[in-house]
Protein backbone atom coordinates (compact mmCIF):
# COMPACT_ATOMS: atom_id res chain seq x y z
CA UNK A 1 0.00 0.00 0.00
CA UNK A 2 1.58 3.58 -0.76
CA UNK A 3 1.68 5.77 2.13
CA UNK A 4 0.55 8.95 1.37
CA UNK A 5 -3.27 7.53 1.84
CA UNK A 6 -4.89 9.64 5.05
CA UNK A 7 -5.74 5.70 6.17
CA UNK A 8 -5.61 1.91 5.46
CA UNK A 9 -7.56 0.13 3.61
CA UNK A 10 -8.95 -3.13 4.22
CA UNK A 11 -8.58 -4.98 1.14
CA UNK A 12 -10.71 -8.27 0.04
CA UNK A 13 -10.55 -10.28 -3.13
CA UNK A 14 -13.03 -12.38 -3.95
CA UNK A 15 -12.35 -15.76 -5.33
CA UNK A 16 -14.40 -18.53 -3.59
CA UNK A 17 -17.47 -18.99 -2.07
CA UNK A 18 -16.99 -18.34 1.15
CA UNK A 19 -15.38 -14.98 0.49
CA UNK A 20 -18.06 -14.51 -1.68
CA UNK A 21 -20.70 -14.58 0.57
CA UNK A 22 -18.46 -13.21 3.92
CA UNK A 23 -18.09 -9.62 1.24
CA UNK A 24 -21.20 -9.68 -0.35
CA UNK A 25 -23.04 -9.48 3.27
CA UNK A 26 -20.98 -6.73 4.60
CA UNK A 27 -21.11 -4.87 1.35
CA UNK A 28 -25.29 -4.77 1.36
CA UNK A 29 -25.36 -3.49 4.67
CA UNK A 30 -23.94 -0.09 3.22
CA UNK A 31 -25.99 2.94 1.98
CA UNK A 32 -23.48 4.36 -0.16
CA UNK A 33 -20.71 1.75 -2.11
CA UNK A 34 -18.03 3.56 -3.90
CA UNK A 35 -17.79 1.20 -7.76
CA UNK A 36 -15.24 1.18 -10.17
CA UNK A 37 -14.38 -0.93 -13.11
CA UNK A 38 -11.00 -1.96 -14.71
CA UNK A 39 -11.28 -2.59 -18.63
CA UNK A 40 -8.84 -3.43 -21.59
CA UNK A 41 -10.12 -0.84 -23.65
CA UNK A 42 -12.13 2.39 -23.85
CA UNK A 43 -15.12 0.90 -25.12
CA UNK A 44 -17.16 -2.16 -24.53
CA UNK A 45 -17.18 -2.54 -28.32
CA UNK A 46 -13.78 -3.36 -28.40
CA UNK A 47 -12.53 -3.97 -24.93
CA UNK A 48 -13.47 -6.34 -21.58
CA UNK A 49 -14.21 -6.18 -17.76
CA UNK A 50 -11.04 -7.33 -16.30
CA UNK A 51 -13.08 -6.59 -12.38
CA UNK A 52 -15.08 -4.77 -10.92
CA UNK A 53 -14.77 -2.59 -6.85
CA UNK A 54 -16.93 -1.74 -4.50
CA UNK A 55 -16.09 0.31 -1.23
CA UNK A 56 -18.00 1.03 1.75
CA UNK A 57 -15.10 3.37 2.87
CA UNK A 58 -12.93 1.21 5.13
CA UNK A 59 -13.90 -2.23 3.56
CA UNK A 60 -12.90 -2.80 -0.27
CA UNK A 61 -13.53 -5.39 -2.37
CA UNK A 62 -12.17 -6.46 -5.92
CA UNK A 63 -13.91 -9.13 -8.10
CA UNK A 64 -11.48 -10.28 -10.64
CA UNK A 65 -13.68 -11.31 -13.57
CA UNK A 66 -10.45 -11.70 -15.63
CA UNK A 67 -9.17 -14.59 -13.52
CA UNK A 68 -12.65 -16.24 -14.89
CA UNK A 69 -14.59 -15.52 -11.64
CA UNK A 70 -18.12 -14.95 -11.88
CA UNK A 71 -19.78 -11.75 -10.82
CA UNK A 72 -22.22 -13.53 -8.40
CA UNK A 73 -24.04 -11.96 -5.70
CA UNK A 74 -22.47 -9.50 -6.46
CA UNK A 75 -24.99 -7.91 -9.12
CA UNK A 76 -27.43 -8.21 -7.05
CA UNK A 77 -25.68 -4.95 -5.20
CA UNK A 78 -25.47 -3.09 -8.26
CA UNK A 79 -29.25 -3.49 -9.01
CA UNK A 80 -29.85 -3.27 -5.25
CA UNK A 81 -32.34 0.32 -5.38
CA UNK A 82 -31.80 0.94 -1.60
CA UNK A 83 -27.79 1.18 -2.05
CA UNK A 84 -26.45 4.56 -3.72
CA UNK A 85 -23.56 3.50 -6.12
CA UNK A 86 -20.96 6.24 -6.75
CA UNK A 87 -19.12 5.81 -9.40
CA UNK A 88 -16.76 8.79 -11.07
CA UNK A 89 -17.79 9.37 -14.88
CA UNK A 90 -20.18 6.59 -14.52
CA UNK A 91 -20.55 6.39 -18.26
CA UNK A 92 -17.63 4.65 -18.95
CA UNK A 93 -18.14 2.18 -16.14
CA UNK A 94 -21.94 1.22 -17.30
CA UNK A 95 -21.19 0.58 -20.93
CA UNK A 96 -19.14 -1.92 -20.31
CA UNK A 97 -21.83 -3.35 -17.02
CA UNK A 98 -24.59 -3.02 -19.32
CA UNK A 99 -23.07 -4.45 -21.93
CA UNK A 100 -22.31 -7.56 -19.50
CA UNK A 101 -25.70 -7.76 -18.72
CA UNK A 102 -25.53 -6.23 -15.46
CA UNK A 103 -28.66 -3.81 -14.48
CA UNK A 104 -27.52 -0.79 -11.98
CA UNK A 105 -29.61 1.40 -10.05
CA UNK A 106 -29.20 4.63 -7.76
CA UNK A 107 -26.01 6.00 -9.49
CA UNK A 108 -24.51 8.88 -8.41
CA UNK A 109 -21.72 10.60 -10.28
CA UNK A 110 -18.75 12.50 -8.57
CA UNK A 111 -17.22 13.86 -12.06
CA UNK A 112 -20.53 15.22 -13.18
CA UNK A 113 -21.17 16.86 -9.49
CA UNK A 114 -17.46 18.39 -9.75
CA UNK A 115 -18.06 19.54 -12.86
CA UNK A 116 -21.27 21.82 -11.74
CA UNK A 117 -19.38 22.94 -8.99
CA UNK A 118 -16.49 24.12 -10.60
CA UNK A 119 -18.34 25.01 -14.05
CA UNK A 120 -16.55 28.33 -15.04
CA UNK A 121 -13.55 27.94 -13.08
CA UNK A 122 -11.32 26.36 -15.24
CA UNK A 123 -10.36 23.32 -13.53
CA UNK A 124 -9.96 19.83 -13.59
CA UNK A 125 -13.01 17.10 -12.76
CA UNK A 126 -10.63 14.08 -13.22
CA UNK A 127 -10.46 12.13 -10.17
CA UNK A 128 -6.99 12.58 -9.25
CA UNK A 129 -7.34 16.28 -9.40
CA UNK A 130 -11.07 15.90 -7.47
CA UNK A 131 -9.46 13.97 -4.82
CA UNK A 132 -6.43 16.26 -4.36
CA UNK A 133 -8.84 19.56 -4.06
CA UNK A 134 -10.98 17.94 -1.66
CA UNK A 135 -8.56 15.21 0.58
CA UNK A 136 -5.21 16.40 -0.68
CA UNK A 137 -4.69 12.43 -1.76
CA UNK A 138 -2.11 12.03 -4.91
CA UNK A 139 -2.91 8.52 -6.56
CA UNK A 140 -0.89 7.03 -8.67
CA UNK A 141 -1.63 6.23 -11.89
CA UNK A 142 1.00 4.16 -13.23
CA UNK A 143 -0.15 1.19 -13.00
CA UNK A 144 -2.94 1.67 -15.13
CA UNK A 145 -1.06 0.84 -18.92
CA UNK A 146 -0.51 -2.70 -17.62
CA UNK A 147 -3.88 -3.81 -18.50
CA UNK A 148 -3.78 -2.86 -22.16
CA UNK A 149 -0.97 -4.99 -22.41
CA UNK A 150 0.06 -8.35 -23.21
CA UNK A 151 -1.53 -9.18 -19.25
CA UNK A 152 -2.09 -12.51 -18.13
CA UNK A 153 -4.86 -11.70 -16.11
CA UNK A 154 -4.09 -12.26 -12.88
CA UNK A 155 -4.23 -9.88 -10.01
CA UNK A 156 -1.03 -8.80 -8.12
CA UNK A 157 -1.29 -7.31 -4.55
CA UNK A 158 0.12 -4.08 -6.11
CA UNK A 159 -2.57 -4.28 -9.35
CA UNK A 160 -5.72 -4.95 -6.72
CA UNK A 161 -4.05 -1.80 -4.56
CA UNK A 162 -3.91 0.00 -7.19
CA UNK A 163 -7.73 -0.59 -8.14
CA UNK A 164 -9.05 -0.19 -4.90
CA UNK A 165 -7.36 3.15 -4.38
CA UNK A 166 -9.70 4.92 -6.38
CA UNK A 167 -13.07 3.26 -5.07
CA UNK A 168 -11.92 3.72 -1.33
CA UNK A 169 -12.63 7.86 -1.34
CA UNK A 170 -15.66 7.78 -3.68
CA UNK A 171 -18.54 7.30 -0.65
CA UNK A 172 -16.78 10.42 1.53
CA UNK A 173 -16.45 12.43 -1.79
CA UNK A 174 -20.04 12.48 -2.62
CA UNK A 175 -21.08 13.59 0.27
CA UNK A 176 -18.58 16.44 0.79
CA UNK A 177 -20.33 17.23 -3.37
CA UNK A 178 -23.82 16.78 -2.02
CA UNK A 179 -22.85 19.02 1.01
CA UNK A 180 -21.26 21.64 -1.30
CA UNK A 181 -24.38 21.53 -4.18
CA UNK A 182 -26.95 21.98 -1.12
CA UNK A 183 -24.72 24.92 0.26
CA UNK A 184 -24.52 26.65 -3.45
CA UNK A 185 -27.77 26.14 -4.29
CA UNK A 186 -26.78 23.65 -7.46
CA UNK A 187 -28.65 20.46 -6.60
CA UNK A 188 -31.07 21.17 -9.21
CA UNK A 189 -28.95 21.53 -11.91
CA UNK A 190 -26.86 18.64 -10.74
CA UNK A 191 -30.04 17.14 -11.10
CA UNK A 192 -30.52 18.17 -14.32
CA UNK A 193 -27.37 17.07 -16.16
CA UNK A 194 -27.02 13.60 -14.42
CA UNK A 195 -30.81 12.83 -15.87
CA UNK A 196 -29.13 14.38 -19.07
CA UNK A 197 -26.27 11.75 -19.29
CA UNK A 198 -27.92 9.05 -18.23
CA UNK A 199 -31.49 9.40 -19.00
CA UNK A 200 -32.60 5.53 -18.32
CA UNK A 201 -30.94 4.69 -15.27
CA UNK A 202 -32.30 5.41 -11.57
CA UNK A 203 -30.60 8.01 -9.76
CA UNK A 204 -32.64 6.82 -6.11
Amino acid sequence: MRENRSRPMEVFIARTEAEFESAYERLSKADVLGCDTETSALSAKYGKLHSIQFSDGEFNVLVPLSEGIAMGRFADLLADPAITKVFHNAKFDLEFLTAAGWEVENVFDTMIAEKVLTRGANQSASLAETLYRYFAIDLDKSQRAKFTRKWDGIWSDELVDYALSDVIHLPLLMREQLAWLEKLGLTQEFAHQVRRVFPAVDHG
